[in-house]
This record gives structure tokens, C-alpha cells and sequence, in this order.
């Protein structure tokens, strides 16, 4: 009989069972290092656990668009302002449609909540228009009349105006824009009505006899954008509001914004040429060399062909017709100078601080709206309600906690510890690592998430069940415990692995197919059927093999749960040996 190899393991065997929990060790205590390292020491709760805000939104329509109140453009601005928000760290909000005009927006309690109060009704149309003429806020339209000629004078400072991605303002001299004169004004318009593209307008005339008056035109839209681009007043905040509201991106219109100091000026713009649509993403980052915080820009593959054509004509005018304006609901948020030709990415700058900056990156990046809203209301959601529900939940779960545990004292004794050590493993991984993901993903705790960490109890201790009755029919066939233990881990290994693979997917398809808080529920089942496998490898299995070795459960004592008389168990085995005497005397011839 050949003697047994040295160093082979029985198979399933495991020869360091420290290991294991050596490294589990390590990572419980790395995360809650982690955790109390965060300042999260608590998981983020949902608005019905933690309160917060409910805004109602109603839609509106631009006159004569009144079919775009529709289904399909409702869906569509749901989604945009999901992903705002929670672009924003405020996960869990709800927002849903109610009605056929109005949107509901609950926002849990945050650190955020504010921001995304500013941001869910936004509407982020954005649009880039080349620059026809710029004027001082109230500047009135000149005088034709009068026999002074009217100068080109400053719109208010000599400060730099800011241009387009990275390209600078020459040194040493004013870059100041000039206002624009009658002439300038009229040949401005003329000539945006006539063509979708810029073209120079010249400068204003140095003689009065060579300034035509703004109405002699020709033309009754030409002369209303003209007398309407020099009445407007951008210093009265109902005239800037409506300035833009209700124009077309292929037409010519007037806008206002503030310049690089800080002081309004009103600006006559031609078609635009793109649109938010063109832009692939947007981030608000601070500009170490200029001191100041932009918005950068990247266009998809038809906006940077769109951006390149643009530039190429603003590059060969001067000023202010070099310039194009990004103009956000109506209103100009920048209007750079254009030095070169660009194409792959723009910058926004202006007086944007850390906030509004990351503001405008984060609606930028995830789309305008299709819409317009009107905020109804803005209420205050309390979680009181929220509170009994949880507290409900919670009894609840702790009252089939002490169940579980009761059946598995009264019927595994010994083992029932085990079992007990290994919930105890994974209810502490779980609630840290809720509590990490709350900083980190936005994660918000909610009641359907508390019911799936309930009913995650159930299948955590499944699992310990089934290693336990393997354990128990290999004493049964009649084998000691420590051999028990090693043979019976194998078969439950693919038992418990097939079961939390079929839980694991359940959880996965779910929260691919449903929105809002039932995704709650099916992320937390997702993560405790992960962590069951965990625990089960790294702290179940190398505990039990431990204890296979004491004495108490290594012979099986009545209490341990493994007492083989109880269990019904065989006798061992034995196989027996062939004897070679003979039947009878030996015959002295066959001797």
C-alpha cells in the first residue's frame, strides 16, 4: 500500500484558515477606519426618512408653440432634471410627471438641496450668436439730426474683454468695446436680416453727413429690432428678462449681460450658429493663470465643425464683430473675442465664483430643457411620517432576527454561534459601507432599501444553513468531524454560489428596470447577497474549520449540534482482512 503524498490537502480542504480571516480582519477595520475618517459615521437617509423639499414645476409654452407642452417633451425634461440633481450628490430625489403640465420634485435634506432648488427649473437653452453691436445699458439711441458727430465711446471700462479658449487680449492698449453709433446699428441689422452669417459692419462714421438715421433703412423688421435693440434699458430687470423670451434661433435679436467688471450691456445678435446640443460636456474649473474661475467645454463631432466654422468668420472681423456671445435663456453669460480659429472645445469666463461656475458645467453637461417652467411651489417635506414607517421597519426586522435566532439555537445548539458571529460580520459591513457610499456615490437610505436589508437576513443565514446540513450528512455517512468539515465544504461552495448568483441577478434586473425608490430596494439586496458571499468564504468556513479542531465540537458533544448519536450516524466503515489458513489437514502428498 503506497504511503500518502506529504503536504496534500483533502479536497475542499483548507490548510490556513487564518489567512482568511486575517484579511477579512483587514478590511472591517480599514472601512470603518474609513468611515470615522469620512465624518459619515451615519448612512445618508432618503427625503421620506430624513425630509427635505418638494417644488412643483408647471410647463409654458412660447406663443404659437403650444402643442410643445406635450407627453414626449415632459419625459424628456423628467430625465434632464434627474440628472441634474443628482449630478449634484442628491440622490434619491424623485421627480415625476403629474398631470399634463405640471412636474413634482422631491429633493431629500442635504448639503446640496439648495443648489438643486436653483437648478431644477432652469431651462439651460443655450446658444452661441455672433456679436452685431454692443451699447452701454441705457444708452439711447443717437441723434441724426444733431450736427455733432457721434464718437465711438467706451461701454464702460477699459478692461479686457475675455476670449475664446485661451486666446488673450493684445497688451498695451484698451481693449475696451466701442458703442455702437446709428450707422453701425443700422448696417448691423440690415445685414443680419439678409444673411445667417457675419459680415463686417465697418466703423461709425466720423462725419455727421455720413450717418444715416436708424429708420432709414428700407425695411419695418429691420427698423423695429433697431429701435427696439436702442430703447432697451438692461439696468430695468423686467427689460432684460423679456429681451430674448420668445425668439427664434435663426432670427436676429437683442440681449443683455454684464461684462468683465461686472457692469450690464445690451448686445445685437445674429442667428445663432450652435446650440447646447452641440456640447458634449462642460466643467466649471478655476484658471490658475488668470485667477478666476471658467466653464470648459468640449462640442461633440458635428458642434466642433459648427464651432470651427463660426471662428473662422469672427476671426477675420474686429471688434465687437469678432465676438460671439454664449447666450443661456436669453440672457449673455460671456461674449469672448475670437483670435483664432477653434474647434474641439470653448471656455465660458466672466464673474463666475466656485459655485456658479460648477452650476453652469453641471446644466451644460446633461442638456437644455424643452421646455419652460414657472416654480408653483416650493414645500417643506417633513419626515415624520417617514419616521414611524421606520420605525415599524424596524421592529419588525429585529423581531425576525430573534426568530432566526431562536431556530437556530434550538435546533443547530453549537453551530446556532457561529451563525450568530457571521450575521453580526455582515450587519457591520453593510451599515459601513452604506455609510461610505452615501459621500461617495450619493447613496440615500430609504425604506425599500431598509426592507431589503431585512430581507437579506434571511438569505445570509440560508446560506450558513446549507453548509451546516453538509457538514451534517457527511457525519451521518459516518466520518469524524474535522474530515466532516473539509468534504462538506465543496458541495455547499456551489450550492451557496448558485443561490446568491440567482439573488444577485433578481436585484440586478430590477434595479435596471425600475426607477426611483424601488432601485433602493434592489441595490441593498444586491449588496448584502454580495457580502453573504464574503462572509461565507472568508469568515463562515475558516471559523468552522477552527472549531473543528476543539474538542467540543471536534467529538461531537450533545450540545454542539454535531453529536453523531443524534444525528443518527453509522458506524464506521472498516474493511476486512482476507485470512489465508487452510480449510483442513494438509494432505502429506501435497505437501
Amino acid at each position: 500500500m503506497a504511503a500518502p503524498k506529504k503536504g496534500r490537502r483533502p479536497a475542499g480542504g483548507q490548510s490556513r484558515p487564518g489567512r482568511a480571516l486575517a484579511l477579512i480582519l483587514i478590511a472591517m477595520v480599514a472601512l470603518t477606519g474609513g468611515m470615522f475618517w469620512s465624518g459619515h459615521t451615519t448612512p445618508r437617509l432618503g427625503i421620506d426618512l430624513a425630509g427635505g423639499t418638494s417644488i412643483t414645476l408647471k410647463a409654458k409654452a412660447d406663443p404659437g408653440q403650444e402643442s410643445a407642452v406635450n407627453e414626449t417633451n415632459m419625459n424628456t425634461a423628467v430625465g434632464i432634471i434627474e440628472r441634474r440633481v443628482n449630478g449634484l450628490g442628491v440622490s434619491e430625489a424623485e421627480v415625476q410627471t403629474q398631470g399634463r403640465e405640471n412636474i413634482i420634485v422631491n429633493i431629500p435634506k442635504g448639503t446640496n438641496e439648495k443648489q438643486a432648488r436653483e437648478q431644477v427649473g432652469t431651462t439651460a437653452q443655450l446658444y452661441f450668436r455672433p456679436v452685431l453691436a454692443v451699447a452701454a445699458a441705457e444708452q439711447p439711441a443717437p441723434d441724426a439730426s444733431s450736427s455733432a458727430s457721434p464718437k465711438p465711446t467706451a461701454s464702460g471700462s477699459a478692461a479686457p474683454k475675455p476670449t475664446a479658449s485661451g486666446a488673450t487680449a493684445d497688451k498695451g492698449k484698451s481693449t475696451a468695446t466701442p458703442t455702437a453709433t446709428a450707422s453701425t446699428q443700422g448696417r448691423a441689422v440690415t445685414e443680419a436680416l439678409k444673411a445667417p452669417s457675419p459680415t463686417p459692419t465697418g466703423s461709425s462714421s466720423p462725419k455727421a453727413s455720413t450717418t444715416p438715421k436708424p429708420t432709414e433703412t428700407g425695411d419695418p423688421a429691420t427698423n423695429a429690432l433697431q429701435q427696439k435693440f436702442a430703447a432697451l434699458n438692461c439696468l430695468d430687470p423686467k427689460q432684460r428678462s423679456a429681451a430674448g423670451q420668445g425668439v427664434k434661433p435663426t432670427d436676429t435679436t437683442v440681449a443683455c449681460g454684464k461684462n468683465a467688471i461686472g457692469q450690464w450691456e445690451k448686445y445685437l445678435l445674429g442667428p445663432a450658429e450652435v446650440d447646447g446640443k452641440d456640447v458634449d460636456d462642460a466643467q466649471g474649473v478655476f484658471d490658475q493663470q488668470r485667477g478666476m474661475w471658467i466653464v470648459n467645454m468640449e462640442f461633440t463631432g458635428s458642434g466642433a465643425k459648427k464651432f470651427q466654422k463660426i471662428t473662422s468668420k469672427l476671426s477675420t472681423q474686429s471688434e465687437p464683430q469678432n465676438q460671439f456671445a454664449i447666450v443661456l435663456d436669453g440672457e449673455v453669460v460671456s461674449a469672448p473675442s475670437v483670435r483664432t480659429v477653434l474647434s474641439a472645445n470653448a471656455e465660458i469666463s466672466g464673474s463666475f465664483n466656485q459655485q456658479s461656475a460648477q452650476d453652469l458645467g453641471n446644466i451644460l453637461s446633461y442638456g437644455a430643457l424643452p421646455l419652460s417652467f414657472d416654480t408653483q411651489s416650493v414645500d417643506t417635506v417633513t419626515a415624520a411620517l417617514g419616521g414611524e414607517q421606520l420605525q415599524a421597519g424596524l421592529i419588525a426586522g429585529a423581531i425576525g432576527l430573534a426568530l432566526v435566532i431562536i431556530y437556530l439555537v434550538v435546533y443547530y445548539r453549537g453551530l446556532s454561534l457561529i451563525a450568530i458571529l457571521s450575521l453580526g460580520v455582515s450587519a457591520l459591513l453593510t451599515y459601513v459601507i452604506m455609510a461610505l457610499l452615501g459621500p461617495a456615490i450619493g447613496f440615500a437610505l430609504n425604506l425599500p432599501a431598509v426592507c431589503g436589508a431585512i430581507v437579506a437576513i434571511g438569505i445570509t443565514a440560508d446560506s450558513f444553513i446549507v453548509y451546516f446540513e453538509r457538514i451534517r450528512d457527511e457525519i451521518r455517512e459516518g466520518r469524524t468531524m474535522r474530515p466532516a468539515v473539509e468534504r462538506a465544504w465543496p458541495r455547499a461552495r456551489r450550492t451557496i454560489l448558485v443561490s446568491d448568483f440567482v439573488s444577485f441577478l433578481a436585484a440586478a434586473v430590477l434595479f435596471l428596470v425600475t426607477v426611483g425608490k424601488v432601485q433602493g430596494f434592489a441595490f441593498t439586496l444586491g449588496l448584502t447577497t454580495v457580502l453573504d458571499v464574503v462572509v461565507v468564504f472568508l469568515f463562515t468556513k475558516p471559523v468552522m474549520t477552527l472549531l473543528a479542531r476543539t474538542t467540543f465540537f471536534g467529538n461531537g458533544h450533545k450540545w454542539s449540534g454535531l453529536d453523531p448519536k443524534r444525528l443518527g450516524a453509522k458506524p464506521p466503515l472498516r474493511r476486512s482482512r482476507r485470512t489465508s489458513a487452510p480449510a483442513g489437514p494438509v494432505d502429506p502428498k501435497e505437501a
